[in-house]
């Protein structure tokens, strides 16, 4: 593994023995371990014993004057390869999701710009916690991965999810980790867009359409996994942020936009969205109320923001802007003409016909249109979709590159 070096933070709790086993792990693979024990930590295992294993100093203390003249804890959190937190208490991750730093665990994992690794460990009851699931839930939505907890019997002699994953599970993750931060789009960043748009018409009524958003989703996880750091900007669908990807949700076309350009710059920007052309001119405040005799409400238009346009003409601009093409007729005539009117570099087009079965379905037969050729793609799972189309875009990346 080279010189991988990993930034081990050790929680308070009866798994925490498992954190020596799995040093051991780590150093006989080749990975470098900078240990941080928490006070909580050092209930269960000593600095001297993590210390023999690590090969190295424990950090131990927040207000250390020899570490922090150095801002030790800004050293540690960067001058790792990926930040490891085994065993994740309740705390640890209560601290991390509101963003509390009053020790060096979680002054560390704020200071981060690595990617974070969780193995929780705790009680079952506390894992089960409605708290505990919702700081679970917006970790993920912030990128941080997790490996276990597993189900079996506790200190506590009860039963159920709350046993930290064992070593060679996390070492499993870890390596898996490693193998992403390696990938062809290692080093950049993407932005996808995805699902529907609500444009208000009234406090309960809205203009909208049929998108489930799988395949902007399905593109989204692409590209992380081929180690790109993908923000996803998603309308209204009820849909989990895939792993690692960054997801900011929005309803409204202008509120797409205004997210999209707070991610700039990017190098990849793929826009599956499908959002709305138009929205009420007027969205009123009270809800429109059918009046007997009266003639139904004049609904005046106004048109939306261009998301594909902008962001092919934003300064800087993305080195590859991909939009979408959703047709019901002459779907390659109308895609080449989207892209030549949008100024983007690619345009990937499907027929959502009806009959097709494309929207909110899990397969896609699509066309990708670039400036001198189009591909004609078989009928394919949105998944498989999503591989190739990143395979594509690592390629077209690394050959300009070359």
């Amino acid at each position: 593994m080279g010189n991988r070096a990993i930034l081990l933070i050790i929680g308070g709790g009866i798994a925490a023995y498992k954190s020596l086993e799995l040093i051991r792990h780590l150093r006989q693979r080749g990975y470098a371990v900078q240990p941080i024990l928490t006070k909580a930590g050092t209930e269960f295992v000593t600095p001297l014993s993590v210390s023999a294993l690590a090969g190295g100093k424990v950090f131990q203390d927040l207000f250390s004057l020899s570490d922090e003249s150095e801002m030790g804890h800004i050293e540690l959190s960067r001058s790792a390869d990926l930040v490891v937190v085994a065993p994740a208490t309740a705390d640890l991750m209560a601290k991390l999701a509101a963003g509390h730093a009053n020790d060096l665990a979680s002054t560390a994992l704020l200071a981060t710009d690595k990617a974070v690794l969780m193995a929780p460990a705790m009680n079952l009851r506390m894992w089960n916690h409605a708290t505990t699931q919702r700081n679970f839930a917006l970790l993920q939505k912030d990128g941080i991965l997790f490996v276990g907890p597993n189900d079996g019997e506790m200190a506590c002699g009860e039963f159920g999810p709350g046993r930290m994953a064992e070593p060679g599970e996390i070492v499993a993750a870890i390596e898996r980790m490693f193998d992403t931060l390696a990938g062809p789009l290692a080093g950049k960043t993407a932005l996808v867009t995805a699902g529907p748009t609500r444009e208000p018409l009234d406090p309960v009524r809205f203009i909208s359409n049929r998108s489930s958003g799988k395949q902007g989703y399905a593109i989204a996880h692409a590209l992380a996994q081929a180690g790109a750091a993908t923000t996803l900007v998603s309308g209204p669908v009820e849909r989990d942020a895939p792993s690692r990807v960054k997801l900011l949700r929005v309803e409204t076309a202008r509120e797409m936009l205004s997210a999209c350009e707070s991610v700039l710059p990017v190098d990849v920007a793929i826009c599956t969205a499908a959002v709305a052309d138009w929205r009420p001119e007027i969205a009123t405040d009270q809800k429109l109320k059918r009046k007997k005799g009266s003639p139904p409400p004049v609904i005046t238009l106004a048109e939306n923001p261009d998301i594909l346009a902008a962001l092919s003409h934003a300064r800087p601009r993305p080195a590859l802007v991909v939009g979408f093409a959703a047709e019901t007729e002459n779907v390659v005539a109308y895609a080449r003409e989207k892209r030549a009117a949008k100024g983007c570099d690619w345009i990937v087009a499907n027929d959502v016909s009806t009959d097709t079965g494309t929207v909110g379905g899990e397969s896609n037969r699509v066309h990708l249109l670039t400036a001198d050729k189009v591909e004609d793609w078989p009928l394919l799972d949105k998944t498989e979709v999503a591989r190739r189309l990143v395979a594509r875009i690592a390629e077209t990346l690394k050959a300009r590159n070359a």
